[in-house]
């Protein structure tokens, strides 16, 4: 089979989040002036290590706040943002958090999430992830297509549960593993890992 996407797939349900996946979900805590949001975002990755960084995409617009969503309008705002790490144990939360609320209305008492303040920025976390990348925007890219946009941050302090740091190494398996973002409404959890050398 092939398709161009502008021609359409034919298929009952659009495949490309399916073909690139699994990926994982970066839940994005603002804080701006009408208060707190959290939204767990899909296309989301690290893209370098020294210094750390980060970027999560959001695509569509919500009609309160022109031409984009509740997070990118807040990260405009004030220039920061955090970024939770989704396992297991939070999935339902992670779910809940996703709902279309108003702005201004704060998913963490909508989904009955326990918010903790960051360190390096003026932004909530959530108390309960197995960590917590706080971020400084870096640059906003506009991608192709209406209200898509590339976000980019550098890590500026890094919060680990306890519990999840095993033998000096960050492993989330103890909170249900990290939650990945398949296609149509599916997602998995990595639990299983292998470790392979690199040829030198």
């Amino acid at each position: 089979m092939f398709y161009r996407p502008e021609a359409g797939h034919g298929l009952p349900h659009n495949p490309f989040n399916a073909i690139v996946a699994p990926r994982p979900i970066g839940w994005i805590s603002t804080r701006g002036a009408q208060g707190d949001n959290l939204a767990p975002y899909s296309f989301f990755n690290a893209v370098a290590y020294v210094p750390p960084q980060v970027m999560f995409a959001s695509t569509g617009a919500k009609r309160d706040r022109q031409g984009t969503k509740d997070s990118v309008a807040q990260i405009i705002e004030t220039g920061v943002f955090c970024v939770n790490i989704a396992t297991g144990d939070l999935r339902d939360a992670v779910n809940a958090s996703s709902a279309p609320l108003p702005a201004g209305t704060s998913e963490f008492g909508a989904a009955g999430i326990e918010a903790a303040g960051c360190t390096t920025i003026d932004c909530p976390r959530v108390a309960g992830a197995a960590a917590a990348l706080e971020c400084r925007m870096t640059q906003i890219v506009p991608l192709a297509g209406e209200a898509n946009f590339a976000v980019f941050g550098v890590v500026t302090g890094i919060h680990m549960r306890d519990d999840c740091v095993i033998d000096g190494r960050f492993d989330p398996r103890a909170a249900g593993g990290w939650i990945a973002r398949l296609g149509y409404k599916d997602y998995a959890t990595v639990t299983e890992l292998f470790q392979m050398d690199r040829p030198e």
